[in-house]
């Protein structure tokens, strides 16, 4: 059982560039998208509830800005889009959805930097990531099969980036992005990827700039976390640095399919 996640950075520019073919051929039983920038009724027809697919998204408020999407070949047995706090979810960031014994949180975390390209943003920032802790903390704490994917928008390591010491004051790497999400690792969470690769130079995130992806200067930014209850039924991670369409790639586990059970 495939899960991916994929910021695509607007769904309807990732349609002009291939978005319903790989969405068609990736052989995934869960999708979430995140940066979609639509609403319902802005999603390219083809992407709109595709034959096969249970598809929803959640949009911010502000039109063209943030929002998540949710494919899934099975129809969720419940989707929660709030987290209680409404400058939170005016932002539509946040997909929960259960299918079976499985929850399934697709996120898009907010990035720290303010409008003058400053950190300004970095106390919004990681007062979503405490909210959203708090609302899968009960699940996760009482033994809940859970995993949280999307764009975290923060290396966690120097491995996970091309660069560290250029960055160590720009949000995404900086200190306290990187202790929250210690905080999580140390409560519990696990970060897939590493349980089957340890080194660096693996990336989902790379500037547009002219040549940047293909001398691999990128950071990853793009995590699945796993609740140890969920992290038994797991059976690989991988990134899709091939996959092209978007400044991200995708990541993907797969799962024993009798997590769902």
């Amino acid at each position: 059982m495939r899960i991916y996640s994929w910021n695509v950075n607007g769904i309807r520019a990732a349609a002009r560039k291939g978005l319903r073919a790989w969405l068609d051929g990736c052989g995934g039983a869960v999708v979430g998208l995140q940066e979609v920038r639509a609403g319902r009724d802005q999603v390219p027809p083809e992407l709109d509830a595709p034959e096969g697919w249970h598809f929803d998204v959640s949009s911010a408020e502000r039109a063209g800005y943030s929002g998540v999407a949710l494919y899934s070949r099975r129809r969720p047995d419940a989707v929660l889009t709030s987290l209680g706090a409404p400058e939170f979810d005016a932002e539509g960031r946040v997909q929960i959805a259960r299918f079976g014994r499985l929850t399934v949180a697709n996120v898009y975390f907010p990035n720290g930097n303010g409008k003058d390209r400053d950190n300004g943003r970095v106390p919004f920032k990681l007062g979503f990531y405490r909210r959203l802790f708090d609302v899968l903390e009960p699940e996760r704490r009482g033994g809940g099969r859970v995993l949280v994917m999307g764009d975290f928008n923060t290396a966690h390591t120097e491995i996970d980036l091309a660069r560290p010491r250029e960055n160590r004051e720009v949000s995404g790497f900086l200190p306290e992005e990187r202790q929250e999400l210690d905080r999580w690792i140390r409560s519990g969470w696990t970060d897939t990827f590493r349980v089957f690769e340890r080194g660096g130079g693996h990336y989902s995130w790379w500037s547009q700039r002219f040549g940047v992806r293909a001398r691999n200067v990128g950071w990853r930014l793009d995590y699945v976390l796993a609740s140890p209850a969920a992290k038994e039924f797991l059976r690989g991670a991988r990134i899709h640095p091939e996959v092209q369409g978007s400044d991200h790639c995708p990541v993907s586990v797969d799962l024993d399919p009798a997590v769902v059970g």
